[in-house]
C-alpha cells in the first residue's frame, strides 16, 4: 500500500479518543449484566460542582459541537444526512448522531482508502463515511441482507453524490465477505452481535497495521461476551470504550 501522510493525525485521533472514552481497562469488559463503570463526582463530589475538577458552575452542562459544511459538496452530503436522521430512522437501527460524526473523524484522521462495514441498513453511516472518503479519495464496501434497505441505501448515496464510492454487497454477510480481497483501513461492525466474532476472524488479515476495528453496540445489553474476549485477550489488538452508557462502541487497533 501507499505510504500515508495521515499516521500522525491517525495516531493523534485515537489518543484523543481514548481520553473521551468511558474507557475501562481491557480486562473489564462491559460483558452483558455488567454495567458501566462507576464515574467519579457528581453533585458535591470530586467532578461535580463545587468538587476538584468541577464545571465551574457549569453542572450538567453539555458541550455542543455544530456540524460545518466546509465547501458545497460537504453540505449536500450533510443534507442528505439530515434527513435520513430525521426521516428515516424507524426501523432502520441507524446509529446515533454523534456516533456518525465519530466514524467520520476516525475514517478520515487515518486517511482511509478502504473501509468495510458489515451492516448498511439505509446508508447512514455509510455515508458518514463517505463524507470523510471524498476527502481520502477512498472507497467504502458495505454488506446488507435486507433488501428493502439496502434499496433505500442506494438512493440515499445517489442523493449525497456518493454511490461512486460504494460498492454494496446483498446477502448473507458471513459468506459474502469472502469477496473481499483488498487492505482495510476502518472495520466497522454493525451487524448481527453473535456474529461480531466470525466477521473479526474472517476480515482481520485484511486489516493493515495500524487500522480499526469500530463495533457498534457494545453496551451491558446488547454486547456479546464472546467479541468482548476476542478484542481484550488478543495481544495484537488495543481496545478502548467509547459511549458505554448510550450505544456504546469498541474501538480496536492493531498494532504495529
Amino acid at each position: 500500500m501507499k505510504t500515508r501522510l495521515h499516521l500522525p493525525l491517525a495516531a493523534l485521533a485515537f489518543s484523543f479518543l481514548c481520553t473521551l472514552a468511558s474507557a475501562q481497562p481491557s480486562g473489564q469488559a462491559p460483558a452483558p449484566g455488567d454495567g458501566p463503570p462507576p464515574r467519579k463526582g457528581g453533585p458535591g463530589g470530586k467532578g461535580g460542582p463545587g468538587g476538584k475538577g468541577g464545571t465551574g458552575g457549569m453542572g450538567t452542562a453539555r458541550f455542543t459541537a455544530p456540524i460545518l459544511a466546509r465547501d458545497a459538496a460537504e453540505k449536500k452530503i450533510l443534507d442528505v444526512l439530515a434527513d435520513i436522521s430525521a426521516n428515516q430512522r424507524r426501523g432502520s437501527m441507524s446509529v446515533p448522531d454523534d456516533d456518525g460524526r465519530i466514524l467520520r473523524v476516525l475514517a478520515e484522521s487515518l486517511g482511509a482508502q478502504h473501509i468495510v462495514e458489515l451492516g448498511t441498513s439505509v446508508g447512514y453511516s455509510a455515508t458518514w463515511f463517505c463524507l470523510a472518503l471524498e476527502k481520502t479519495g477512498g472507497k467504502l464496501t458495505t454488506f446488507e441482507i435486507d433488501e428493502g434497505r439496502a434499496a433505500q441505501a442506494r438512493k440515499n448515496f445517489q442523493r449525497a453524490g456518493v454511490e461512486g464510492r460504494v460498492t454494496l454487497v446483498m446477502g448473507d454477510a458471513h459468506q459474502t465477505v469472502a469477496t473481499v480481497k483488498d487492505p482495510i483501513d476502518l472495520l466497522f461492525l454493525d451487524a448481527d452481535k453473535e456474529g461480531y466474532v466470525d466477521y473479526l476472524n474472517k476480515l482481520l488479515p485484511l486489516v493493515r497495521p495500524g487500522g480499526l476495528i469500530v463495533a457498534h453496540n457494545i453496551n451491558q445489553r446488547q454486547a456479546d461476551p464472546a467479541y468482548i474476549k476476542a478484542i481484550t485477550t488478543n495481544p495484537a489488538l488495543e481496545t478502548v470504550y467509547l459511549n458505554l452508557e448510550t450505544s456504546g462502541m469498541s474501538l480496536t487497533m492493531k498494532k504495529r
